[in-house]
């Protein structure tokens, strides 16, 4: 009993670290938004798109309101978004996206985690040529048809679409058309579970089973450093 109980600790405490996390970049995002575009979200697409993420990942309200009400204050942090390229261990390259108020902090750190981790920092360009930037967004299948939606939004920017594993539909744009296609969406009435800008290899490398775990735990010694907001690889 007393094991059955350490499991399901560890597991909660794990499930409120992923959601600390993901509150924590959002909070991020919103307040870059809102330093671009103003605390408007009707005439802010970015900021609209940072609380349709936000409902996706069950952020509370008061949260979101309070993040841009920062963004807006005296006492706000500025953050900047530095994109960092490298090779994980075996070849396997690794884009890192931060949010930072501390450009020398944040490099240290990442250079830090790729040594350690196996890998190595590289120079802007060393690897982004590896992946094409896409809007993704992902939408609940209420009763859609897949060759119907596809028919209307194909003018918008429509690359591929598809469904996941949980039966959602997956829609994938040119980073361009994201406007474009988020304001077609929003025109038909479908509201995105979430709508973000990814980076999709091009290729991929496969690896055996251990030689994946040692670039996953690099991937994951990055994805915890408080500046890193995602990290895209392009392990198979």
């Amino acid at each position: 009993m007393g094991r059955i109980f350490e499991v399901r600790k560890a597991t909660m405490f794990a499930r409120w670290d992923r959601m600390a996390k993901q509150f924590t970049r959002i909070g991020k995002e919103i307040a870059m938004a809102v330093k671009q575009g103003g605390p408007d979200p009707d005439n802010n697409p970015a900021l609209r798109r940072c609380m349709l993420n936000a409902k996706g990942v069950n952020m509370p309200k008061d949260r979101v309101e309070a993040a841009i009400k920062r963004a807006l204050g005296k006492d706000k942090t500025d953050y900047e978004e530095v994109v960092y390229e490298g090779y994980a261990p075996h070849g396997v390259a690794v884009m890192v996206e931060t949010a930072t108020d501390n450009t020398t902090r944040t490099v240290a750190n990442v250079r830090m985690h790729f040594n350690r981790g196996g890998g190595s920092l590289g120079n802007s360009g060393s690897v982004g040529f590896m992946f094409n930037r896409l809007g993704v967004f992902k939408i609940k299948n209420e009763g859609l048809n897949l060759e119907d939606l596809e028919l209307e939004l194909i003018d918008y920017g429509l690359e591929e679409i598809g469904e996941d594993s949980e039966g959602n539909i997956i829609i994938r744009v040119a980073f361009t058309e994201f406007g474009n296609m988020a304001k077609a969406l929003e025109e038909k009435g479908i509201t995105p579970i979430s709508a973000e800008l990814q980076r999709i290899p091009l290729n991929t490398v496969e690896l055996g089973e251990e030689q994946a775990k040692e670039v996953l735990e690099l991937i994951d010694r990055l994805e915890q450093d408080e500046d890193v907001q995602q990290v895209f690889h392009n392990l198979k």
